[in-house]
């Protein structure tokens, strides 16, 4: 759809953005485009400059009238718990509603008459690829989409499309307990698991954000809930649309689920899992079982769905398969930050060496005991490696703290190469910034070691 001249849907609105980040610059920029009168400031001078140069108003929003029509507050920032940020309390005193982007993006496509459908993926685990595995459905098979929220670019930075498209948006908690009007055509919530307490103040309080997917859905919109934890399972009594449960370890009646590598439906054999070598484990079963009932919705063909799973070519650190050096494969799933992604990747193999640590969330790792017999060897870095070791010594698991990522790959190879696993596995099970940039940059310097490993490997064998 070719935006017509002069779309300017938030014309005569006044707009504070605070918080001029990866989300928050292109947002302001976005809405001012659209006939926004934008006012923006940000805590940090490169920031604020950085939007200056781009031709954003940028001014102190703590002092005089806040005569606003909205605040875009950037997800990280919070609004209540658990301390607000200035802006947002004036906001709030004044009145002011406090928006995601996602909103906006909404109240803009239908602006221009446009029908098309919103897709909204969450969960505390597994939204960012089932977010990619639903856009590369959709693409797959021909359709207009866009892709983006929390995952890839913001969503005021996509592209209006027409009646017969489809934006697939992972949206977080902090973005879905700031919505208004949006309704997703087809919400997702994957599973639940304690997170980002602080900010909800209770798992109560984390659990209604998340149920927020499903808030102003109609009877004939589409509710895929996970059926793999009991929190998810709770908000079934909710949801007022047509509901599709989804499984990756069980049968479950009117859904979808995996039976071993099998995805099914009351119908039969959607597709084998083993096709689809970047969606390994019982959670990415689920992961595409979630995917297969919002594409089957959408009206994609069995076959094709099949097709797609089998050409996804996942997303980086999380269980990307790095490749293999002397029969063992090297896994980096640096995206798990906290115990319950790690333990979902541990479920995945029989036996690994496992390099894990940095800076350990609340419980460290001893949620992991059930799966530590998998463990061949731990190879411990970071602040809290101490932490760690200690757990790991108290259920009888051989470990080293090495300190640093290098010398545990190194370490690792070599224990994997004389035989203690087949999987060298980066599951950290902790957050990064006390050695790295974020999760990313560690799992960029895991692949990187990894690479030198077999260049040299390679290089000594020719």
């Amino acid at each position: 759809m070719t935006r017509q001249e002069g779309f300017a849907p938030f014309s005569g609105q006044r707009i504070a953005v605070v918080g001029l980040g990866r989300a928050g610059l292109p947002a302001a920029l976005r809405l001012a485009e659209w006939g926004a009168e934008v006012v923006a400031c940000d805590d940090g001078a490169p920031a604020r400059e950085a939007a200056e140069h781009a031709g954003v108003v940028v001014r102190d929003l703590s002092a005089g009238a806040f005569r606003f029509d909205a605040l875009l507050l950037s997800p990280g920032i919070p609004h209540t718990l658990p301390r607000p940020h200035p802006i947002a309390e004036r906001a709030r005193e004044a009145g002011v509603p406090i928006l995601a982007d996602a909103e906006f993006l909404w109240r803009a496509v239908r602006a221009a008459g446009s029908g098309a459908r919103f897709i909204g993926i969450t969960g505390t685990n597994g939204k960012s690829t089932t977010t990619a595995l639903v856009h590369h459905l959709l693409t797959g098979a021909g359709r207009p989409a866009e892709v983006g929220g929390n995952l890839g670019p913001a969503a005021l930075g996509l592209n209006i499309l027409g009646s017969d498209g489809h934006y697939t948006l992972e949206m977080s908690s902090y973005m879905l307990e700031r919505l208004a009007t949006i309704r997703f055509n087809c919400g997702v919530m994957l599973n639940l698991s304690p997170d980002h307490l602080d900010r909800h103040g209770s798992m109560a309080g984390y659990a209604a954000a998340k149920a927020n997917i499903f808030a102003r859905q109609q009877p004939e919109d589409l509710a895929v809930l996970g059926q793999d934890d009991e929190f998810s399972r709770a908000i079934a009594g909710t949801v007022r649309s047509r509901l599709v449960p989804v499984s990756g370890l069980r049968r479950v009646e009117g859904g979808i689920w995996a039976e071993g590598t099998s995805l099914r439906d009351a119908d039969g054999e959607i597709a084998d899992l083993r096709a689809a070598p970047a969606l390994p484990g019982s959670h990415n079963a689920q992961n595409a079982a979630a995917a297969a009932a919002v594409a089957l919705d959408a009206g994609l063909t069995r076959a094709q769905i099949a097709a797609s799973l089998a050409t996804f070519p996942g997303l980086p650190h999380r269980q990307e398969r790095v490749g293999t050096l002397g029969g063992v494969l090297f896994v980096n799933d640096s995206k798990a930050t906290n115990a319950d992604s790690a333990a979902r990747a541990l479920a995945t193999y029989d036996r690994v060496v496992w390099i894990a640590g940095g800076i350990a969330k609340d419980g460290g790792i001893e949620s992991l005991a059930p799966y530590f017999p998998r463990i061949a060897r731990a190879l411990l870095i970071g602040r809290d490696a101490p932490m760690l070791a200690a757990t790991l010594a108290a259920h009888g698991v051989a470990h080293e703290e090495t300190g640093t990522l290098e010398e545990a790959v190194a370490a690792a190879a070599a224990a994997a190469r004389s035989g203690a696993a087949p999987v060298v596995l980066l599951s950290p099970a902790c957050a990064s910034f006390d050695q790295f940039t974020g999760f990313d940059a560690r799992g960029d310097r895991f692949r990187a070691l990894v690479r030198r490993l077999i260049a040299d490997d390679s290089g000594r064998a020719a």
